[in-house]
């Protein structure tokens, strides 16, 4: 016990030695300084808001991060199942010159994961992923990992990432993503999110809290097998971009779009191009007085589906096509 306490009470001196202005040049990692940081707070023995000033800034602390976050985790932590004898990344590590991401740990360290790359024949279940606090931006962080077969969201508490554009882009082995955990709270783009994701048979994306979100052109587009989406609770009111959002979703028969907010949406063109399947689809609350494209939004659609649309054309504001020099037959939507 008493051991114990020693290692506590040494972390705590070195913690206090940094404190010390004077001291800060001699620490020649701030990677090393910065684990010290999370252990001392996971233990709760980490007063950050004491910690000097400029050494907040030397270390580009978000100090909200640690308060916010001091009573559960400041790491998001990710489990990946990789594809069986495929070949190929299992995340995209960002050069650091891109700033999007700097620390990224491997828990199952392999000469760390075979450096990102998938193998054939090499033997790995499991993957977890710590990533670090300072990363505000998923953009590609999976783009092309064609390997990867299942991906689940262990622990997800902070509000700091904004940005999950082509977050899932090309994952087309991927056939489970859990997110149970996840946090979308402060997220602006989702675009191409889930684009070209061809294995995914369904999504349960009813926790995604959307109401930052301006931009979710293609998100879904290029989703073949898709045949469930759980995306009623989205909350769609600042979204500015739906351009492509369901394109060639050709085995998706029914989309919840009645709770969709579109007084802000600019763009639809395409949205629901080549949704073959698609059956029917509530588009009564669609406010369209700011739309300025909707080309092609039901193009290559099933003729029973787009005579269901014909007969609610009286819904949409007439402005939009003010450039059109059809409007039904002929309209741009449909041809």
């Amino acid at each position: 016990m008493g051991n114990n306490n020693n290692i506590k009470n040494s972390k705590i001196n070195k913690l206090e030695d940094i404190k010390q202005e004077g001291n800060f040049d001699d620490i020649k990692s701030k990677y090393i300084l910065r684990k010290i940081f999370d252990y001392l707070n996971k233990k709760k023995s980490l007063e950050i808001t004491n910690l000097n000033k400029k050494l907040q800034n030397r270390l580009e602390i978000n100090i909200n991060d640690y308060i916010e976050n001091c009573e559960t985790n400041t790491t998001i932590e990710i489990e990946i199942i990789p594809k069986k004898n495929k070949y190929g990344k299992f995340i995209n590590i960002i050069n650091k010159e891109e700033e999007s991401y700097f620390h990224i740990y491997f828990n199952n360290d392999i000469n760390e994961t075979k450096k990102y790359d998938i193998k054939k024949g090499d033997k790995v279940k499991r993957i977890k992923v710590i990533i670090d606090y300072q990363i505000k931006s998923f953009c590609k962080l999976f783009y092309e990992c064609e390997c990867i077969e299942s991906i689940s969201f262990k622990k997800f508490h902070r509000n700091n990432i904004i940005d999950m554009n082509s977050m899932f882009n090309s994952c087309s082995s991927l056939k489970v993503i859990n997110f149970t955990n996840f946090n979308t709270k402060n997220v602006i783009n989702m675009s191409f999110m889930f684009n070209r994701c061809s294995s995914l048979n369904e999504l349960e994306l009813s926790n995604f809290n959307t109401e930052n979100v301006t931009d979710m052109n293609h998100m879904f587009a290029s989703c073949i097998s898709l045949k469930e989406l759980k995306i009623s609770n989205f909350n769609t009111k600042n979204v500015k971009n739906m351009e492509g959002m369901f394109y060639s979703c050709s085995t998706i028969n029914y989309i919840p779009t009645y709770n969709f907010n579109t007084n802000n949406v600019e763009n639809m063109s395409y949205m629901f191009y080549g949704c073959k399947s698609l059956k029917d689809i509530i588009l009564s609350n669609f406010n369209t007085k700011n739309v300025k494209n909707m080309e092609g939004m039901f193009l290559n659609c099933t003729d029973d589906l787009i005579s269901k649309i014909e007969a609610l054309y009286d819904n949409f504001d007439r402005k939009t096509f003010e450039d059109e020099i059809e409007i039904i037959p002929g309209c741009s939507l449909f041809y």
